[in-house]
């Protein structure tokens, strides 16, 4: 038996609205809304709220880093580009259109890279663009309130193409785009506080087909779960109306992710319903070969974690911990380079010195740290040439992390650098066997988990400063 959703295959592309991280809005030099500002309508001016008269001039800022993202995309960004007006009214857009770029967007084509359950999928973007956002309504008391803050703040819109087969293809593309934006430093990409966007594009079809059918968007939902839900919803909703022998209405919906089911809010418009045409205000943007490439980002978020998987063979979990963001991923690349030892400077990041972090009592990261990476390679050298234990190494780096000054220094003043004389340390293991003979005659007879006993026993004889490995070697030579 064949279950209805088994016949049809899901479709999906995005429509994604990314916040640029520049100080000022997009055509005036009043407070970008990167955060939630204290009171409404506090970061406005005439330009912003289109007072008679008013000019709009384009911040340098907004297009570097729209420029950074286009690299972070793998996309082209432009030389010329030029911005068009979308005409369409509502209470909180102040000039009656939107400024986007609707012909010849800032960055054409490009990519996404993700692993999805272990399998590298890419999805390919079709453009993108920039423009500035609306402001927002706040619906209280039975009317409607407009607040302006956010009016005029620079916006990214990145469109895909129809790549997208299931919500996790969904979540994955956006959990790496999220990683791009900040590891270029275009966004936050905060979801939470409406630094990242989504609109979803469904449309489902049979097996086989090729066709698509009409679509269904799903507009500006809030969060990554919220828009797993979605999907699913839509999704079921759609097969029942096929199955039904109805038709989708091409159309734009709104999610209730409470009630979890979506409304109609709109019949989807075509390009035309918004009358498009060239700004008369803004020229074409016009930028230089030199000054697109002086903005290309090198290796991307998905580059170093193959690269650390396959490359230097951590575990995949590690890969990821350590590709996550650029902080993480560049103080990583220095130790690999300075300790040639890409597994012990994987575990000393997320073993030592994150488990230092959490246990401390103010937030500290990686750009916080008061030593360099160079004093962490030193510790990690040392404790390859076996002259730190690799407890007393957590010590050192303790010290360094808290108090500043050089690995050699704490290793001479802690008195914890690691003996590796055989002679001395011969001496410390007969004493031990000497002072346990009930346990070595319990060895003898069978009971070889005494053996880690006489190890513990001699590190602490030495103050833990024998080496193991050493004492390890001699007393399988003498309980022989």
């Amino acid at each position: 038996m064949t279950f209805p959703h088994e016949k049809y295959e899901l479709i999906m592309w995005l429509e994604t609205h990314v916040r640029v991280k520049s100080n000022t809005k997009m055509f005036c030099s009043c407070q970008n809304a990167i955060e939630l500002a204290d009171e409404p309508n506090i970061n406005v001016c005439p330009v912003c709220m289109w007072f008679p008269g008013m000019l709009p001039t384009l911040s340098a800022w907004v297009v570097d880093l729209a420029v950074r993202a286009s690299h972070a995309l793998k996309g082209q960004p432009q030389e010329r580009s030029i911005f068009d007006r979308k005409s369409y009214f509502y209470p909180d857009l102040p000039m009656g259109y939107q400024i986007t770029q609707m012909y010849e967007p800032i960055c054409q084509g490009g990519e996404v890279q993700s692993l999805i359950d272990g399998e590298l999928k890419t999805f390919r973007i079709h453009h993108m663009h920039i423009e500035n956002d609306a402001g927002k309504l706040v619906h209280a008391w039975g009317k409607t309130l407009c607040d302006y803050n956010r009016a005029g703040s620079p916006l990214m819109e990145i469109v895909t193409e129809p790549d997208f087969r299931s919500k996790a293809d969904v979540l994955g593309y956006l959990e790496e785009l999220q990683k791009l934006m900040r590891w270029c430093g275009a966004s936050d990409a905060d979801m939470e506080k409406g630094q990242l966007r989504c609109d979803v594009n469904i449309s489902v079809r049979k097996h086989g087909e090729t066709k698509l059918r009409n679509r269904v968007e799903l507009k500006n939902i809030n969060s990554f779960s919220s828009i797993g839900r979605a999907i699913e919803n839509e999704f079921a909703r759609q097969i029942e109306i096929y199955e039904d022998g109805g038709n989708i209405d091409q159309e734009t919906r709104g999610w209730n992710d409470e009630k979890w089911f979506s409304t109609p809010l709109r019949s989807k418009e075509d390009a035309m319903d918004y009358r498009y045409f060239p700004d008369p205000d803004l020229p074409p943007l016009l930028l230089t070969w030199e000054f697109l490439e002086e903005r290309k980002i090198g290796e991307l978020p998905i580059d170093r974690r193959l690269k650390y998987r396959d490359v230097y063979k951590l575990i995949d979990d590690d890969a990821r911990i350590l590709s996550n963001d650029r902080i993480t991923s560049e103080f990583y690349e220095k130790l690999v380079e300075l300790t040639s030892d890409p597994k012990k400077s994987c575990s000393y990041i997320t073993t030592v010195l994150f488990a230092l972090f959490e246990a401390s009592a103010v937030k500290l990261g990686l750009d916080d740290l008061k030593c360099s990476p160079e004093e962490i390679a030193n510790v990690i050298k040392m404790v390859n040439a076996d002259e730190l234990s690799s407890t007393n190494s957590k010590i050192v780096i303790e010290k360094l992390v808290f108090e500043w000054g050089n690995a050699i220094d704490w290793v001479e003043k802690l008195w914890v650098k690691q003996s590796n004389d055989t002679s001395t340390l011969e001496v410390i293991v007969d004493q031990v066997l000497l002072a346990n003979a009930n346990q070595v005659a319990e060895y003898k007879a069978g009971k070889e988990t005494l053996f880690g006993f006489f190890v513990g026993q001699c590190m602490k004889s030495s103050q833990w400063q024998g080496n193991p490995k050493i004492f390890t070697e001699l007393l399988k030579k003498k309980l022989s």
